[in-house]
C-alpha cells in the first residue's frame, strides 16, 4: 500500500509573513534601535557626518528634563488627552448602550453607526483646515452666530486664547475617534453570552441594571484596551496640534510630538535631544500602561494563580520531605 507524505502546511505561514517581518525590521525596528542610540550621542546639524558618544551619556535627556518648554508640552499633552478622552469613552459607552439594547429595536442601526463613524476617515489636515476656518477672526461662522445670537458685540479671537484653542483640539480628537471607540465597544458587547442577558431579563432586570451589572464588568478587558491605545495615541498628538495653530497660542497647544518634530527639523536640528525626548516619552507611556494593565487586572484570575503556584510550591516541597 502506497504512503502519501503527509504535507506541511506550517512553512507557508512563515513564507507569507516575511513581507511583515522585513518591513517591521526595516521601518520600525530599526529606526527604533538608532533613536535608541542617537539620544546618547551628539548628533545635530545636517551636515554632521561623525557621531559621539557624550562624556555624560545621559546629558540630552537632563537638558530635555530641565527644558521648560518641554515640561509644559508634557503637561499640555496630558490635559488635552483627559479633555477628549473622559467625554468619548462616556459617549461611546452610553452609544453602546443605546444600539446593544434589545428592548430598543433600534432602527438604522447600519446608518447611524457609519455617521458616527465617518470623521474618523477624515483628514486630520482637513479637519485642521475647517477648524481653523470656523474660529475665523474677524469673520468666520463661529463668530457670526455668537455675534447674532447676541453673546458677544464684538469678534473673538479664539486662535489668541489658551483654553480656547485648547478646549478646540480636544474637541477635534473626541470628535474624530469616539465613533472608533463606539464600533470597539460593540464588537465587545456582542461577543458576551446572550444567555447572559436573557436570563437577567427573565429575572426581571431593567436595561440600566442589565448594563451595569453584566455588561460592564465583562467589558473589562476592552475597555483596558481602549483605555490604553488611547493614552498612546494621545500621548502622541501631532498633527491637529501641529495643523491647526501650530502649537500655539502661546504653546497653549504644543503637545510633546510637536515639541519633538520641532527639536529635529527646525532650528539648529537637535536630533539628539528630540531623540532623547522621544525615549523620555516611551517609558512614560510603557510606566503608565504597566500601571494601567496592572489597576484593571483581573483579580481572581490573579489570585487564582497565585494560589496555583503556592500549591505547586507546597506540593515541591512535600515531594523533598517525602524524598529525604
Amino acid at each position: 500500500m502506497k504512503q502519501h507524505k503527509s504535507i506541511n502546511y506550517a512553512k507557508y505561514g512563515y513564507i507569507f509573513s516575511i513581507p511583515f517581518v522585513l518591513t517591521f525590521l526595516i521601518f520600525s525596528l530599526y529606526p527604533l534601535l538608532y533613536t535608541t542610540v542617537i539620544g546618547f550621542t551628539d548628533l545635530r546639524g545636517l551636515t554632521k557626518t561623525s557621531i559621539h558618544i557624550l562624556d555624560n551619556p545621559f546629558g540630552n535627556f537632563q537638558s530635555i528634563l530641565q527644558n521648560p518648554t518641554f515640561v509644559k508640552s508634557l503637561s499640555t499633552t496630558f490635559i488635552i488627552w483627559i479633555m477628549n478622552f473622559i467625554p468619548q469613552i462616556v459617549l461611546a459607552l452610553l452609544l453602546t448602550a443605546w444600539f446593544t439594547n434589545r428592548s430598543l429595536h433600534v432602527k438604522g442601526q447600519g446608518m447611524f453607526k457609519v455617521l458616527i463613524y465617518m470623521p474618523n476617515i477624515i483628514t486630520a489636515a482637513t479637519i485642521a483646515i475647517l477648524f481653523y476656518s470656523l474660529f475665523g477672526y474677524p469673520k468666520g461662522p463661529v463668530n457670526d452666530l455668537l455675534m447674532q445670537l447676541g453673546i458677544t458685540k464684538a469678534p473673538q479671537n479664539f486662535h489668541l486664547q489658551k483654553w480656547t484653542a485648547r478646549g478646540v483640539v480636544a474637541f477635534i480628537q473626541f470628535w474624530m475617534w469616539y465613533g472608533n471607540t463606539m464600533i470597539i465597544l460593540i464588537a465587545g458587547v456582542l461577543g458576551i453570552n446572550p444567555t447572559l442577558f436573557e436570563a437577567a431579563e427573565i429575572d426581571g432586570a431593567t436595561a440600566t441594571q442589565i448594563f451595569f451589572k453584566i455588561t460592564l464588568p465583562r467589558l473589562k478587558t476592552i475597555l483596558l484596551y481602549t483605555l490604553v491605545t488611547s493614552m498612546v495615541g494621545g500621548l502622541q498628538m501631532f498633527d491637529i496640534p501641529k495643523l491647526f495653530l501650530l502649537g500655539g497660542p502661546d504653546n497653549a497647544t504644543l503637545t510633546t510630538s510637536v515639541f519633538i518634530y520641532n527639536q529635529a527639523f527646525s532650528g539648529s536640528y537637535l536630533y539628539n535631544r528630540a531623540s532623547a525626548a522621544s525615549l523620555i516619552m516611551f517609558l512614560i507611556i510603557a510606566v503608565l500602561s504597566s500601571f494601567m494593565f496592572y489597576l484593571l487586572r483581573d483579580k481572581d484570575a490573579a489570585k487564582q494563580k497565585k494560589q496555583a503556584r503556592e500549591l505547586k510550591k507546597a506540593l515541591k516541597m512535600a515531594e523533598k520531605e517525602v524524598a529525604v
